[in-house]
């Protein structure tokens, strides 16, 4: 293929095919006590958006001080605390929660949202709790579950740091990608 443009056109569509392939590439399906649950907040009221910042960052407190997996962490602000994956799960130490915003609905697409490190899940006011989500690791779109022991989903709160989200990997390396080939046809093109 000698025609520069033809060139130009074909790497253009590969790049957008690409890149078009990459928009749900990563979603994640949380769910009540997996691998991503840090513990869960009996019952999470009040719920202002202090007051889920509170609940949040007293469960990391307990993480942080050694709370085991599977046990009760105990209370503090009116709450009663467990833990369902307890430290060094997530890491030696987990930083505070900082308020970002709320939401409700169960799909969430960080990928437009930002960087997050929790996610807050109240269900169904004084009937059945509050579960927080390790997601600092995570980037797309997550799901949540829609009800917990048969008691709806309430809202939800994610927590910092927010922010403009960087592309995942795979996007990065395409994009870098695509930038340098387009840096090697123009440099082709210009020698002529």
């Amino acid at each position: 293929m000698k025609n520069p443009i033809k060139l130009a056109i074909l790497c253009t569509a590969v790049c957008a095919a690409m890149l078009a392939s990459t928009h749900n590439a990563s979603a994640t399906n949380l769910t009540i006590g997996d691998t991503y649950t840090l513990g869960y907040v009996y019952f999470g009221i009040p719920s202002g958006d202090v007051d889920r910042q509170t609940y949040v960052n007293d469960l990391i407190g307990f993480y942080n001080s050694g709370c085991a997996s599977g046990t009760d962490c105990g209370g503090a602000h009116g709450q009663d605390y467990f833990m369902v994956n307890g430290s060094p799960h997530f890491g030696a130490t987990l930083p505070n929660a900082i308020w970002a915003m709320n939401g409700t609905g169960t799909s969430i697409d960080l990928g437009t949202m930002g960087t997050f490190n929790y996610l807050f899940a109240k269900y169904d006011g004084p009937n059945q709790g509050s579960v927080v989500w390790y997601v600092g690791n995570l980037s797309g779109t997550i799901n949540i579950p829609s009800e917990w022991n048969g008691y709806g989903l309430s809202g939800w709160t994610l927590f910092g740091p927010g922010g403009a989200g960087a592309p995942d990997g795979g996007t990065t390396v395409m994009l870098l990608g695509a930038a340098l080939g387009a840096l090697g046809m123009a440099r082709r093109f210009l020698k002529r």
